[in-house]
């Protein structure tokens, strides 16, 4: 009975949600830094300094602030923007292999369209290309004009030339457009993770500085409170 009626009184409401919560769950309003105070009393004017706050809620509006932070500096905030706000409450890990990813999503054909690209642009290609052309013209220059299946001026092997770069061109424009979409993927997550990176610096330094007036705050007090005790005792 004593261990049930002690637990309840462990619990306590939030001043925002209303919803009992462990004490250990619960932080007083002049606990957080100012900015993010200033962000909750603007929906709650009516909290006191000394209520206590959900760390969900503090959580919540931590979001809310850099939502209304970024639409500040950058006016309408995207999804992207949106998602590295949602992270800093979730404390969500927005760093991915982006490699990974765009391997897992291609098809049959880009797979084989990037090899064959990949290959065109090698050394390999060009000493064989280049191999077989002198095979080319030797032997129909070796067998002679009337017995040559494509005498000079090598009509044929021109035809096979201008194929040859007719169908490597698109096969190169689309590895690079895949490329290019990898990278505008990779320079997102960057963005992402440099955003993030940014807020949490800047979270940081406030949180410092309002940690170090508080302590200052703290040690003035017990100052005031030593000297009226000098103070006491000299009289």
């Amino acid at each position: 009975m004593t261990t049930t009626h002690a637990s309840k009184k462990d619990r306590l409401p939030c001043a925002i949600s209303g919803r009992e919560k462990a004490r250990r769950d619960l932080v007083p309003l002049d606990a957080v830094r100012p900015s993010l105070m200033e962000r909750i009393l603007k929906d709650h004017p009516d909290l006191a300094q000394d209520a206590l706050i959900s760390r969900s809620e503090v959580a919540r509006y931590r979001a809310l602030y850099v939502e209304d932070l970024l639409r500040a500096e950058v006016g309408e905030i995207t999804e992207l923007e949106r998602r590295v706000a949602d992270s800093l409450t979730t404390h969500e890990t927005l760093s991915e292999n982006v490699e990974q990813g765009y391997e897992e999503k291609r098809s049959l054909g880009e797979r084989l369209s990037d090899h064959l690209a990949s290959f065109g642009g090698s050394w390999m290609f060009i000493i064989g290309f280049g191999v077989a052309l002198a095979i080319w013209i030797a032997l129909n220059a070796w067998v002679g004009e009337h017995n040559a299946f494509d005498p000079y001026p090598f009509i044929l092997l021109n035809l096979v030339l201008s194929c040859v770069a007719a169908l490597q061109a698109p096969i190169i424009m689309m590895s690079q457009k895949r490329q290019e979409a990898k990278d505008r993927m990779r320079s997102l997550n960057d963005y992402q993770i440099n955003l993030k990176a940014e807020l949490e610096i800047r979270h940081l330094h406030e949180k410092m500085d309002h940690l170090i007036s508080k302590q200052w705050q703290r040690l003035a007090e017990i100052q005031q409170v030593q000297l009226e005790m000098m103070s006491e005792r000299g009289r």
